[in-house]
């Protein structure tokens, strides 16, 4: 229960506290719970929409957009920014780019990246709302791509949160709660919906590699804002 607990408090703004440090084996076991924080987003996110019903569907998306923001803190959209930064001002190299992920100023180009990618999920919230589609299992995806990039990714830094959670990643049943992630996609979305945030994880997961030789905890944010919006896109593109 615990495991559970940490990836809710970490992943949300929810008022959930635990008594006590947590154990490195517990960081550990509550990556395998992302995707069921997910579907905790996926179910109040679907309440709020609901309750806002199908008027004024421009309002409707940005409130819901709004609502999928403050839930998660801004956490993942702070990992966007601070990864833009770093990429655009590290020139290729790996020890800049570290250097500037820990810096708390966002620069112009991390303004940019984050106004482009609200942007173009307002958007596409705004095409699915209308049609029906299954939008809500978008964080269910997006949280589901964070335990994937851990199961496949070195973490490069050697201290804190991250580098505990991937130590201790129980890896076997990692990939259990993927293929059952794989198989909800596939029986919800089109498959080229689901092709594409495939594509979209393999691509950003590369680029950490050959800039960094694995992950950090903000490009482990910027890889879940971008699937997210990549598999929103796709999904309203594909829309008749």
């Amino acid at each position: 229960m615990r495991p559970l607990l940490i990836a809710v408090q970490f992943l949300t703004c929810l008022p959930v506290r635990l008594a006590g440090r947590p154990k490195a084996t517990e960081l550990g076991r509550s990556l395998l719970y992302y995707p069921l924080v997910g579907g905790v987003f996926a179910l109040l996110l679907g309440s709020v929409s609901v309750l806002l019903g199908d008027r004024l569907p421009l309002l409707h998306a940005a409130l819901l957009l709004a609502a999928w923001v403050w839930l998660s803190g801004g956490l993942h959209l702070d990992g966007l920014a601070d990864s833009t930064d770093a990429w655009v001002g590290g020139f290729g190299d790996r020890e800049r780019t570290l250097a500037i992920m820990k810096d708390p100023r966002s620069g112009p180009m991390a303004v940019v990246a984050l106004i482009l990618v609200l942007l173009l999920k307002l958007c596409a919230l705004l095409a699915l709302l209308g049609h029906g589609a299954a939008w809500w299992l978008v964080p269910v995806l997006g949280r589901a791509a964070l335990l994937g990039l851990f199961l496949t990714t070195p973490y490069v830094r050697k201290e804190g949160l991250g580098q505990a959670m991937a130590e201790h990643l129980p890896r076997r049943e990692g990939w259990w709660v993927m293929a059952g992630c794989l198989l909800l996609a596939l029986s919800w979305l089109p498959w080229h919906q689901v092709g594409a945030g495939i594509v979209a994880f393999v691509c950003l997961r590369w680029l950490m590699l050959k800039r960094l030789g694995g992950c950090t905890g903000d490009t482990a944010g910027a890889l879940l804002e971008l699937t997210e919006t990549v598999l929103l896109v796709a999904g309203a593109l594909a829309l008749p």
